[in-house]
């Protein structure tokens, strides 16, 4: 077993969304992180800074994933669906040809604490018809080690004798998505050999293979078949594995197409009313 490097770290910057939602931000729409795009994280215990939520808005070419760790978020959109996450809950959504949909946030003790994922699509299915699911807490499978636990959203994870498969089973780049909580001098080694390999650290400093990685920040791993996560005082992280679709990215706004012509074409497309089919 080749454990696997950290080969660069990448800084979430501030940046702001929808009707001013303040968030922590990485994205790469060059094919850096490839299937992934963008890792949005909103966190307050002020309201101001995100209650105005996400109002109707489009998005044609990917797939996006909420999670929630505080408070929630009620989703609709133009197909009739309509529900509300709460802790510990995702909702995914296949965008493909296009879907109209607002993202309104409810509050805890706690304030607002959620991430929601970009997967790029592959060229094939950015016209495909639109879906959506919720996934509660509860269908989530654990591993478990000594003081460490890893939460499946999606996917396959390994961990020596133990598999689980996360409910998320039809992610675009055969993505794997999961939720690493390590009390202080946990550890827990994965078999993960997804081309693809990225942590992000959103609470306390992880060690990830020998590399220490600071809150706020994205390791993207080097080739091999194991991942070891250490932390000294505790710590959470995102782990999102995958396989790079290697296509050309055009990108505007909610759109994310393959070229500048078909982005003209979803642009044409919501302005007369025809993007979602």
């Amino acid at each position: 077993m080749a454990l696997r490097p950290v080969e660069r770290l990448i800084r979430s910057h501030p940046s702001q969304d929808g009707d001013g939602v303040k968030i922590s931000r990485i994205h790469d729409f060059g094919g850096g992180l490839d299937p992934f795009l963008m890792l949005d994280e909103l966190g307050s215990d002020r309201a101001d800074d995100y209650i105005g939520g996400f109002p109707p808005h489009p998005h044609r070419g990917i797939e996006t994933l909420t999670y929630v760790m505080h408070g929630g978020l009620t989703h609709e959109d133009h197909l009739g669906h309509s529900s509300t996450i709460g802790p510990g809950d995702a909702q995914w959504m296949h965008t493909g040809q296009g879907i109209i949909h607002s993202e309104m946030p409810l509050t805890d003790s706690q304030g607002l604490h959620a991430f929601q994922l970009w997967i790029n699509l592959p060229a094939r299915d950015k016209l495909s018809p639109a879906t959506y699911r919720d996934v509660r807490a509860a269908e989530m499978p654990h591993l478990t080690a000594e003081k460490a636990e890893l939460v499946a959203l999606g996917g396959q994870w390994h961990s020596g004798e133990q598999r689980i498969d996360g409910p998320l089973d039809t992610l675009a780049g055969q993505a794997a998505i999961a939720h690493a909580r390590l009390q202080p001098g946990g550890e827990m080694m994965l078999n993960q050999a997804s081309p693809t390999l990225l942590v992000y650290a959103f609470e306390g400093t992880l060690v990830v293979g020998e590399t220490l990685v600071p809150q706020g920040q994205l390791a993207s791993l080097g080739p091999g078949d194991q991942v070891r996560l250490a932390s000294e005082h505790g710590a959470q992280a995102l782990l999102l594995a995958g396989t790079p679709h290697e296509e050309p990215i055009a990108h505007y706004g909610p759109f994310v197409m393959n070229t500048r012509a078909e982005l003209e074409q979803a642009l044409s497309d919501y302005r007369d009313g025809t993007l979602t089919g």
